[in-house]
């Protein structure tokens, strides 16, 4: 009975050791240790995750031969995956504001369901763009409204991304006239502004118990690639707009702004059925768009809707964010 007993203890053990450890050796697309390149230039690393994938070395191809190639516009990155899939491809890392998910413009949609629309809202509004049980992400409005309009043209200058009791924000700067020498990205944890760098790793990140947060540079200025484990990752950038533009689409934007704002595109990783939000809607199973195809501007109606108090703000008459109020996440 002793031994039996001494064996069961044991067994408990290890099992409870194994749990501990799962969460650091889980298997993920990015969990892996970094080893110095070949001598082609080529970077390696050894992948952490747990199965089929685990201790494994995976080297990145020719056509990619680095993780984060500070000429992002012009060269693709090496997309390592120690999951399941165990494999390296090259793939760009700037926003393709053509592509599912993404928003851009005077803001047009391209929703998860792949049809294109225009949610215009209104100059200072906030709303919600993705409002889930784990996650709410809410866009800061700038815009102009020139004599003689019925309506604001419209740009999302900021994102507040809620979850657990956390909040980044990632925002460009108010600038009169544009430079590209000059980075006009702001970005903000709990509050807080945090300096992302543009040398080594030319990222900032930060680990959490349930998840790790990565902000990392995909050019020398004004592009992001923004990461919350296991929930959303985001290609942003920040640009202008620029006389041409303006006459052609004749914003009348008043002198000493060029009004900066954020071209994004959201990849979603545990989205609900019941997920909500302008976007966020658009990826529930089965969602059929309201909006009119066919027409040169379909739009999207719902502002009151999804209009949230502030950029802060969990709340709107459809939100469903179950986060708990920190320092990043307001009560109101």
């Amino acid at each position: 009975m002793s031994r039996v007993l001494v064996i069961f203890i044991v067994l408990v053990s290890v099992s409870a050791v194994s749990a501990a450890k799962k969460g650091a050796y889980d298997a993920a697309s990015t969990n892996y240790k970094v080893l110095s390149p070949l001598g082609s230039g080529q970077e390696r690393v050894q992948c952490l995750a747990r199965g089929y994938c685990s201790q494994k070395i995976l080297i990145c191809p020719k056509e990619c031969p680095q993780r984060k190639p500070q000429m992002n516009k012009k060269e693709k990155a090496c997309f390592i995956d120690c999951s399941s899939k165990c494999e390296v491809t090259c793939k760009w890392r700037i926003a393709n504001c053509n592509g599912y998910g993404s928003l851009c413009y005077d803001p047009r949609f391209v929703g998860g369901d792949g049809t294109m629309f225009y949610f215009h809202g209104n100059k200072d509004g906030n709303f919600a763009i993705v409002s889930d049980e784990n996650l709410q992400i809410n866009a800061h409005f700038i815009g102009t409204r020139p004599a003689g309009r019925t309506r604001d043209f419209t740009w999302v200058q900021a994102f507040s991304v809620m979850f657990d009791t956390h909040n980044l924000v990632i925002a460009a700067k108010k600038v009169s006239s544009w430079d590209d020498s000059v980075d006009s990205l702001v970005v903000r944890w709990n509050g807080e502004e945090v300096e992302v760098p543009t040398g080594g790793e030319a990222e900032w990140r930060i680990n959490l118990e349930e998840r790790e947060v990565v902000v990392e540079r995909t050019d020398v200025r004004n592009n992001v690639r923004v990461t919350v484990s296991g929930i959303v990752q985001m290609d942003i950038k920040v640009r202008p707009i620029g006389k041409e533009e303006d006459r052609v689409h004749n914003y009348q934007l008043p002198e000493g702004d060029v009004f900066a704002h954020l071209e994004t595109q959201f990849k979603f990783f545990s989205l609900s059925d019941l997920v909500e939000g302008v976007l966020g809607k658009t990826y529930r199973p089965g969602y059929v768009s309201p909006v009119k195809i066919g027409v040169p501007m379909p739009m999207m109606g719902g502002e009151d809707k999804y209009q949230t108090p502030s950029l802060f703000s969990p709340l709107c008459n459809v939100c469903r964010f179950q986060g708990k109020p920190g320092p990043g996440v307001a009560k109101y």
